[in-house]
């Protein structure tokens, strides 16, 4: 006999019971899909942890969780992580070069890098880690550039333990350029070599194109850079968490050298290039 009312009433799927299944469209590349009920349209630039990222014609970026909710030409699509593809040529690292086979790990060198700033430490570590691993080289954080005399004092540089050190607002007359300066005048001076971006803060190096944003806002004399930053962009900056918070936001928002500023990426091939020479 026919049982109109089905056999368990709360069996799996009784929500999709009668419902149109909608077809299952791949996030790739450059994908244009609009989002319903939200009108932004823009081109599928990469995946992330579940969600798909999307950019519009102004560069805007912003993630979206895949599943239900997209359109395509106007039909509503269910958006899925794409097919590993087999790659069409040599592996690239984030940096933009060649990714080295996959071997032994490295005995590391006596030369390493030093950063100054747990954030430069984090997109370095980023942007050029697979690299740094495969040459061997360390990186290792730097408190502040003020204590890099001691560094060298305690642990000296040689022709075969060579120092390359990263520092913020490397400009002429800052406190960074005088150190600079005189540690190149010094004993250590041709085992080490001090590099810098001309920014105040190593958040500046992520271009506002990856944030979405038109540029980074000027902030005034007297206000701490990354709080005034974080209120001018409407991100919460009460407490120490809050400004740890909005970096991992930028952060998120670089996958290559391409989200980065130039005067940054060149010089930290420079002092990759500096550690690793025979």
């Amino acid at each position: 006999m026919d049982d109109r009312y089905g056999s368990d009433v709360l069996a799996a799927g009784w929500r999709e019971a009668g419902r149109k299944a909608l077809p299952q469209v791949p996030a790739d590349r450059d994908l244009v899909v609009e989002v319903a009920g939200d009108g932004y349209c823009g081109a599928v630039v990469g995946i992330e942890a579940g969600h798909v990222a999307l950019e519009d014609r102004h560069g805007r970026r912003r993630l979206f969780p895949l599943g239900g909710g997209f359109l395509v030409d106007g039909r509503a699509i269910q958006l899925i992580a794409p097919a590993a593809a087999a790659p069409k040529g040599p592996a690239r690292t984030a940096s933009g070069s060649f990714a080295a086979p996959t071997s032994r790990a490295r005995v590391a060198h006596a030369s390493r890098i030093l950063v100054e700033g747990k954030h430069d430490a984090e997109l370095v570590e980023k942007v050029w880690g697979d690299d740094l691993r495969a040459e061997g080289v360390v990186v290792e954080f730097l408190q502040g550039v003020d204590l890099l005399d001691a560094v060298l004092r305690d642990d000296p540089p040689s022709a075969d333990r060579r120092y390359g050190v990263l520092v913020d607002h490397l400009v002429p007359g800052s406190k960074e350029t005088r150190i600079a300066e005189a540690v190149a005048r010094g004993p250590h001076g041709r085992f080490v070599r001090i590099v810098g971006h001309p920014h105040v803060d190593v958040w500046q190096c992520v271009t506002p194109r990856a944030l979405g944003i038109a540029g980074w806002p000027d902030v005034p004399r007297g206000i701490e850079w990354k709080v005034g930053v974080s209120r001018a962009l409407g991100w919460p900056a009460e407490t120490p968490i809050d400004l740890a918070r909005n970096w991992q936001r930028i952060l998120g928002a670089v996958h290559s050298y391409r989200d980065l500023d130039p005067a940054l990426l060149g010089r930290v091939e420079e002092l990759i290039d500096f550690v690793t020479v025979d």
